[in-house]
């Protein structure tokens, strides 16, 4: 099997289960019929941007960068914004006067997997929504950025 093949392979794996250790990742492989070291699972991680995440369990588990949420956004979000509404497949946060363009640029650069692109002015950020995303499913992911961390 190729390096190819096999990161494919992982990548199936983190979807259909929850593996938390480069070991378990390895044993994974293993049963599907593929000996890997430790070292090609740790660079395989490496090359594919493989993320951890909290399991619905509350476990930390390995996922696809694109299942990743960017968790750095949420102090920026609480810090700024003031609303985040929606419509179609357009969603639109309203941030402090002089906010817009700084979080519009850290949303841009954190490659949120649901975001297409940004226009902002000073108080009012324009977030267009991948295809196939609603405005309604952003929009309620961005909010759940205001929630983050708040006790």
């Amino acid at each position: 099997m190729n390096r190819r093949e096999r990161q494919g392979v992982i990548l199936r794996l983190v979807r259909e289960q929850e593996l938390a250790t480069q070991a378990e990742l390895a044993a994974a492989l293993h049963e599907a019929g593929h000996d890997v070291v430790q070292t090609t699972v740790s660079r395989d991680i490496r090359e594919l941007g493989l993320v951890k995440v909290r399991a619905a369990g509350g476990r930390l588990v390995y996922a696809a960068p694109e299942h990743a949420r960017p968790r750095e956004l949420a102090p920026s979000f609480r810090r700024t914004a003031l609303t985040i509404e929606s419509s179609a497949n357009i969603v639109l946060v309203t941030t402090q006067s002089g906010f817009a363009s700084a979080l519009a640029e850290e949303l841009d650069r954190a490659s949120h997997p649901l975001v297409l692109g940004t226009i902002a002015g000073d108080n009012t950020i324009m977030i267009l929504a991948r295809e196939g995303v609603s405005g309604t499913e952003l929009r309620d992911e961005l909010r759940a950025y205001l929630l983050e961390g708040a006790a």
